[in-house]
């Protein structure tokens, strides 16, 4: 790889390094996002910082607060039953279209995706799981061969990478692509639909599962904010 082609500029790196430390647990949600804060941690100007989360508004990760600074989007009940609505309707379909048009290369590079996630969930490790969880999905988009339906997920993408990563039981969502992968490599579309729907309800029972967890764990924490990142 030349300087050029591994270059990224720095608004660019800060907007990586803030939506995974969102999306991976790091960063909770309330939050403060401070410009001057940011900076400093961070090595760079205020101006990088100022792009990254203009960046992550955009993506419906970050709320926007007066001047400079911002907070990590607190998703409520309403916020996630839409996201569930649209995942529901996008997925089914790429999942579909995946089973008839995937190439041999795609399904390669779905295969190579899939044992990184069984890999990382049978050792336990939940950012690289979720990570690859979420890239088995962008993968089955991609494969879909439909250029409209990457860029109408595109825009919700980190959204719908958050849904995802709201479960703990690593494994069986591992498993359940295993499956996947199995029915669309047999080009079995019947299968793949059926599939999708059982795997949309148990991702459904999860996130539900996963917030009444939160909330019950808000009730019973002392009201004590100092330690919020940022």
């Amino acid at each position: 790889m030349t300087a050029s082609e591994g270059f990224m500029p720095e608004s660019e790196r800060v907007t990586r390094q803030l939506r995974d430390e969102i999306l991976d647990g790091v960063r909770r949600p309330g939050s403060r996002l401070v410009e001057r804060e940011l900076a400093e941690a961070l090595g760079v100007s205020r101006l990088p910082v100022r792009e990254a989360l203009k960046t992550l508004v955009s993506e419906g990760l970050v709320t926007p607060r007066p001047r400079t600074w911002a907070v990590v989007r607190e998703f409520t009940s309403s916020d996630i039953a839409d996201l569930d609505e649209v995942r529901a309707a996008l997925e089914t379909l790429a999942f579909r279209l995946a089973a008839q048009r995937h190439t041999r290369a795609g399904l390669e590079q779905l295969r190579t995706v899939l044992d990184t996630e069984l890999e990382a969930a049978r050792a336990g490790d939940a950012v690289r799981a979720r990570r690859a969880a979420a890239d088995f999905h962008q993968t089955v988009t991609s494969l879909a061969a439909n250029e409209l339906l990457n860029e109408l997920e595109r825009p919700l993408r980190s959204r719908l990478r958050w849904l995802m990563g709201q479960h703990d039981d690593l494994l069986g969502v591992a498993l359940e692509h295993e499956a996947l992968y199995q029915a669309i490599a047999a080009r079995d579309v019947q299968r793949v639909e059926a599939l999708v729907l059982h795997h949309q309800a148990t991702s459904r029972d999860a996130v539900l599962g996963h917030r009444r967890q939160g909330l019950l764990t808000a009730d019973h924490a002392p009201d004590d904010t100092s330690g919020r990142a940022g």
